[in-house]
């Protein structure tokens, strides 16, 4: 196992900075999630730890060691793919020992290795079928067992579940993390989707344009947003942003997460009912407030869902609402 160090990391493509300047210590067995939009650099990123990108400036540390000049094979990482990477004309097992027959493992050893992680994923019925065999979690599976044989200080993931659908990547999700915590190995892992990184993350690092907006616990994240893009990216249904002015307040402007509004004829804003989605446990409201602002409400399943084209009253705690600059920057309260 090891720690990860990323001291003033920097990438550039010719002229174009695409990674502004990323510092974080990684503790050993730690698990990290990248997330972002498109195009915010965080595969990059990983592809810089990984060493599938060079490093413009700045320093990466694996296990205490500098590792800028260091090959992929030698930097005693593992990677595990959005699109699995697997040999369709191997078997399972051959899949899993390719990595460990190249590096000259001995027979004995490679057949003991990856047994013991099929055991670990459940492919052991497995291992003799070809990857066209397999469903798509079981193919992720053997991608992850891959990586496991070879024993290494680090696992990164780069969207691994972005090709699964819905109900397989929530089982997926949990699999993975309960793999983590029983290996005890660190971890970074790429992606888009924030309920993945609020369920997966000891920190994660949210990113923006190249630059790291927060680091953090998801939940102190998504409590204590550090800038209007990580309060509008983190959490779903998204917070609603509205201006100061709309509220009598002065200067900037203020987010409000969508459970902590809710309706009452004695509302401080008075906004229109465009529809509500009935989700079984909740509801979720959407309004338009006179001047055309787009503002989401969620409340209990047992309330009453309001009708298209009624005129409700917005009502919240002062205390809940988050106040940003015109830089978008958190202000503090009070």
């Amino acid at each position: 196992m090891a720690t990860v160090a990323l001291q003033s990391l920097r990438k550039s493509f010719g002229k174009t900075d695409v990674i502004h300047g990323i510092d974080i210590d990684i503790a050993d067995g730690e698990f990290i999630v990248i997330v972002g939009p498109s195009g915010c650099g965080k595969s990059t990123l990983l592809r810089m730890v990984a060493g599938l990108e060079t490093v413009s400036s700045g320093e990466v540390q694996i296990g205490g060691r500098r590792v800028n000049d260091v090959e992929p094979m030698d930097r005693d990482i593992a990677m595990v793919f959005q699109n699995y990477a697997l040999y369709p004309h191997m078997s399972v097992f051959d899949n899993m020992a390719y990595g460990l027959k190249i590096a000259k493992v001995p027979k004995p050893e490679i057949a003991e290795r990856v047994e013991t992680a099929a055991k670990l994923l459940q492919l052991e019925p497995y291992l003799q079928r070809k990857p066209r065999e397999l469903s798509g979690g079981q193919r992720q599976r053997v991608a992850m067992g891959r990586a496991i044989v070879r024993k290494p200080a680090v696992f990164l993931f780069d969207e691994p579940l972005s090709n699964l659908d819905a109900k397989l990547r929530v089982q997926m999700r949990l699999e993975i993390k309960a793999l983590q915590r029983e290996l005890g190995v660190t971890a970074l892992y790429v992606t888009h989707d924030q309920v993945e990184a609020m369920t997966l993350a000891d920190r994660m690092i949210v990113m923006n344009g190249g630059v790291a907006d927060q680091i953090g616990a998801p939940l102190d994240v998504y409590a204590n947003p550090a800038t209007e893009f990580v309060a509008g990216f983190i959490g779903s249904p998204p917070t609603n942003f509205l201006d100061a002015a709309l509220v009598g307040e002065q200067g900037g402007r203020i987010g409000i997460r969508p459970e902590h509004i809710r309706l009452d004829a004695a509302g401080r804003l008075t906004a229109t009912v465009g529809y509500a989605e009935a989700l079984g446990a909740e509801t979720l409201v959407h309004l338009r407030t006179e001047d055309g602002t787009q503002i989401t409400v969620r409340q209990d399943a047992t309330l009453p869902i309001p009708g298209e084209g009624e005129s409700r009253g917005l009502v919240w705690e002062s205390a809940s609402a988050m106040r940003f600059d015109a830089e978008g920057r958190r202000v503090a309260a009070g």
